[in-house]
């Protein structure tokens, strides 16, 4: 009998170690113990069978179904699973109506799973609906996207939230000893020598994802011949052949929360900016002219006069992509961020923008002053069109006139801070306010 027909005869359910080692009980889950830990308060609906309808948001692999299948046998409700990818509005309406006759017959509540309900469109979302708050169903959904974009928002406002966060190193680790050590449902039956680097690496490899390490060990573990006493021994270079290159994940709303992280990093951090840049695109495969375009938005939202080679700095480094292509692009992309980062920051730009919106909610319309209208024809003089000074022909190239509607004619809206070029604008600025 060889390994393989060995962990076969000790599950005769064929299922892989990382299914026989799924938690069970809340006292065998791993991680999360900010909402499942002792006192919690979905620990505490749960051992009480209270758990009204919830929503599970996190990244792959932080044990959403895992807690969902726990509550499954806590209950003594009726537990239904769907998944979003499959599932229709007929079989979400199948099951509210047997859950509407479980409870009008026996009295039992219908708890129903719903998994990747980021999948399941506004139609199908609003199937739920009526259901949920006519208590007919308790919903518990699973997502890896931001639920405030993908969730329905009388469906997110009808459940409460509970964020999972990414497991790490040591919740696998924790998880492969476990499985070492249960002679059941784990690999504690066979003579096994797993060497401490050798669960490093695959604890490290896996991300934090149980399921991934545990089958990495398991494929170590059964592909491993045993030794002439039997002992079946588990080195690192068996380890590295088991589980090879690290996952990362790149979801729609990681890349999100990436590209908010380097454009805040690219207010105060170079070493961040350009980090968050190259795991972006190196890592998570994404565009870099995402990133191009938001860091020339930033150069006028965030830098603005204050230093305006920036933007001449990240336009070029566009158009270097554009024409070289990456990875040759990619010291000149650097370049612009670090560029950026350094120079001096002014946020007026985005401030005066916003004052002059604000000015149309107080005007009624604006009208153009008569010596700035255009005067390009004959009979201009006629209706008025005259009186404009040329600021060329006065000393400094500037006159005191109106340019403003009459009715905020003496409003500013661009003030101009002191920080870098924008320095000596703010003094320019000053000296014209004072002929007012």
């Amino acid at each position: 009998m060889d390994l393989f027909d060995l962990a076969a005869s000790r599950d005769t359910s064929g299922k892989l170690l990382a299914d026989r080692m799924r938690p069970t009980t809340l006292d065998e889950y791993i991680g999360q113990q900010h909402i499942v830990g002792p006192g919690k308060l979905l620990r505490r609906a749960i051992e009480a069978d209270q758990v009204k309808s919830i929503l599970l948001y996190g990244p792959p692999g932080t044990g959403k179904t895992t807690l969902a299948h726990i509550i499954s046998n806590s209950t003594k409700g009726e537990f239904v699973k769907l998944n979003a990818v499959d599932a229709s509005v007929k079989d979400v309406r199948e099951v509210i109506e047997q859950a509407r006759q479980n409870k009008s017959l026996y009295g039992k509540k219908t708890i129903l799973f719903l998994d990747e309900v980021h999948r399941f469109n506004t139609s199908r979302q609003d199937a739920l609906l009526p259901a949920v708050e006519q208590g007919i169903i308790i919903f518990i959904g699973a997502t890896t996207e931001n639920p405030f974009h993908h969730v329905n928002g009388a469906l997110l406002s009808r459940s409460t939230l509970f964020q999972l966060e990414a497991l790490t190193k040591e919740h696998s680790l924790a998880a492969m000893k476990r499985a070492l050590a249960d002679g059941d449902k784990g690999l504690g039956f066979m003579q096994l020598k797993v060497d401490d680097e050798a669960l490093e690496h695959v604890a490290s490899m896996a991300s934090g994802d149980i399921r991934r390490a545990l089958n990495a060990l398991e494929l170590a573990v059964v592909t491993t011949p045993p030794r002439p006493d039997g002992t079946v021994h588990v080195t690192l270079e068996v380890a590295e052949e088991s589980i090879r290159q690290a996952v990362v994940r790149a979801d729609e709303s990681t890349q999100y929360d990436v590209l908010s992280a380097f454009h805040k990093s690219v207010r105060g951090s170079t070493d961040a900016a350009l980090f968050w840049f190259l795991y972006a695109v190196e890592k998570l495969g994404m565009d870099p002219m995402t990133f191009l375009r938001r860091l020339i938005v930033a150069c006028s939202e965030d830098i603005g006069l204050a230093n305006p080679q920036a933007m001449v700095q990240a336009v070029t480094a566009m158009d270097a992509y554009h024409k070289i292509g990456w990875p040759e692009s990619k010291y000149v992309i650097a370049q612009a961020i670090l560029f950026a980062v350094e120079s001096p920051k002014s946020n007026a730009i985005p401030v005066a923008i916003s004052r002059v919106m604000e000015s149309f909610d107080r005007i009624k319309s604006a009208d153009v002053p008569l010596h700035l209208r255009d005067t390009h024809y004959k009979g201009a003089e006629k209706l008025g069109h005259a009186g404009y000074k040329y600021p060329h022909d006065y000393p400094g190239h500037y006159v005191e006139q109106q340019y403003l509607p009459d009715s905020i004619k003496t409003e500013s809206f661009y003030y101009a801070s002191e920080q870098g070029m924008e320095d000596k604008i703010r003094l320019n600025q000053e000296r014209r306010r004072k002929h007012r």
